[in-house]
């Protein structure tokens, strides 16, 4: 039997073809981080790496493809019940990533809706043994308490959980109402106990003023007196000195020529100066009952100044 040679090249045409299927059934690029399944007759085979690869064709398939990034997932937002029953609509993003390409493919039908379900029941549970209040000051305590709860069970799934994100925390419009009236409440209370505080703080001051002020002053009139005490003593011992230099020159003018004359004199003068000062401060006239007593303070005075001489 003879092939004309158009036939032959239909043949080689056939066989090419055949070829480079064959060949693109056969050879597999798998792009970086990612994780491809084989499955042979139906049956888990291996998990084809990044790079080339080869299989069998038609016997042989790829079942599934895995992403070896970390994935972002969000989650929908749900209605939470607070522990003092009151319910807040929270959101949240979920970030996980497969580790085990088998156990993804196999451990679950679907991993993602399975996390995202664990997700949004954990989130409830965690969120209603807290109340309102601490919902909002420990969100890193209820993104710690959803991670451990999913990763645990995510680890049949080849899927390793890494963080969960709270986006919004969103109470009901009559407790957000409330809400603001407390921080507003709050407000003007730490405001007026500033201002007693301040007030407190003025009259602490002014006291502290007023009682250094009059220490001040009672430690001036203190050395003003303790000054004019010894100023006093001062004079009162410059007194005496004079004085005493005045009779030592009085009695020793005595001694001289015509010295107890001088002496007389003063004396009658200053007995004579006494008596018009008196008249001068009283409408009375006064008058010695007995004239002779100027002579006789006048001859007191010399016997004094006798005694002193000798």
């Amino acid at each position: 039997m003879f092939y004309s040679f158009s036939d032959t090249i239909i043949v080689s045409f056939i066989f090419i073809v055949i070829a480079a299927i064959f060949a693109y059934q056969s050879i597999k690029v798998v792009p970086q981080q990612n994780a491809w399944i084989v499955e042979r007759v139906g049956k888990f085979k291996c998990v084809l790496n990044p790079g080339l690869n080869f299989i069998v064709p038609f016997i042989d398939k790829v079942a599934y493809k895995h992403s070896l990034k970390e994935i972002p997932l969000d989650t929908p937002s749900q209605v939470c019940i607070t522990r003092d029953n009151t319910q807040l609509s929270v959101d949240g993003v979920l970030f996980f990533q497969v580790t085990d390409p088998q156990r993804a493919s196999y451990g679950t039908s679907n991993y993602i809706i399975a996390i995202t379900q664990l997700a949004q029941t954990t989130l409830r549970s965690v969120i209603g043994r807290m109340e309102l209040d601490k919902t909002f000051e420990e969100r890193d305590a209820i993104n710690s308490n959803v991670v451990a709860a999913i990763d645990e069970a995510a680890l049949n799934w080849g899927v390793k959980v890494l963080r969960y994100e709270i986006k919004d925390l969103t109470p009901p419009s009559v407790i957000l109402q409330a809400m603001q009236k407390q921080i507003t409440a709050d407000r003007e209370k730490r405001a007026l106990i500033a201002e007693s505080e301040g007030r407190k703080q003025e009259q602490i001051n002014l006291a502290t003023g007023d009682r250094e002020a009059a220490i001040a002053r009672s430690e001036g009139e203190k050395i003003a007196e303790i000054n004019k005490a010894e100023g006093q003593a001062q004079a009162t011992i410059t007194l005496a000195n004079a004085t005493a230099t005045a009779i030592r020159n009085i009695a020793n003018a005595a001694g001289e020529d015509g010295g107890m004359t001088a002496i007389n004199m003063q004396i009658a003068e200053q007995y004579v100066d006494a008596f018009k000062e008196l008249a001068k401060t009283n409408n009375t006239l006064i008058v010695p009952s007995n004239l002779s007593d100027m002579s006789t303070l006048i001859g007191s005075a010399m016997k004094i100044v006798q005694s002193q001489k000798n």
